[in-house]
């Protein structure tokens, strides 16, 4: 794989992600792993480039109307030092990349499989599971380098706690403060950035800004899903079922 497609493929996944509420680093990281980046590079790479592209997609969430501060608060209070934790554990790196391939399917059952749950149909959240999901999933996220949106995700809507847009609006915010305390529990083991960083960003926060404004505004979810759901499905084939 040249750079130049690298970097096309990059900004797309960084779209993608962005227009469906997420900031990124599955996809980022499954495109590092193919292209042969380093797992102590992946991981605080693509966490780097989910703060920009989350935080992008939180904004034009929120400015709609769709975040619910009362769903998020449990959830994250309980995600941010959990994240923190599993910042700090390294994984060697087949294993590494079949979790990260294994975690690439929840989002594939969820674009292919769950519809968007109506308004009349959403329940109130227990406060318990909120926490407990949240802390399970945080530990995951800081373990692997993502923010933990394609976990996330799929939980709230088969709960019904929320709809299509209030969910795209939780994961960006969930993933960015993930993406932070993940970072930090990197640093106190060490961190390195791979050297092309800048332009990682550069072309992810690019690509994250168009699709969280059309995803937000313009663009029918459903095919932005099938799309993404395909990508990811391809790239957890790779890294469960071929060699290292």
């Amino acid at each position: 794989m040249s750079v130049e497609i690298f970097y096309v493929i990059l900004f797309f996944v960084a779209f993608l992600y962005a227009a469906v509420g997420h900031g990124g680093a599955s996809g980022y990281l499954a495109l590092m792993a193919l292209y042969g980046v380093a797992p102590e590079e992946m991981k605080p790479t693509a966490l780097v480039l989910n703060l920009f592209v989350s935080l992008t997609s939180f904004i034009q969430y929120y400015r709609g109307g769709y975040f619910s501060k009362k769903l998020f608060i449990p959830i994250a209070a309980a995600s941010i030092p959990m994240a923190f934790i599993g910042g700090m554990i390294t994984v060697e790196e087949n294993i590494y990349k079949r979790i990260l391939g294994i975690l690439l399917l929840f989002p594939v059952i969820r674009f292919f499989f769950f519809k968007n749950v109506d308004d009349s149909e959403l329940k109130p959240h227990n406060t318990t599971i909120a926490v407990v999901t949240g802390g399970v999933v945080g530990l995951l996220s800081g373990m692997i380098g993502i923010g933990g949106g394609i976990i996330l995700s799929p939980i709230l809507l088969l709960l019904h706690w929320t709809n299509q847009k209030q969910t795209a609006a939780i994961s960006a915010a969930f993933i960015f403060v993930n993406s932070v305390a993940g970072l930090g529990g990197m640093v106190t083991q060490g961190i390195s950035f791979t050297g092309d960083m800048m332009m990682y960003i550069i072309v992810a926060f690019t690509g994250g800004l168009l699709g969280a404004y059309l995803g937000s505004k313009k663009f029918n979810h459903n095919v932005l899903k099938y799309v993404l759901a395909t990508v990811l499905l391809m790239a957890s084939y790779k890294l469960l079922l071929t060699k290292a």
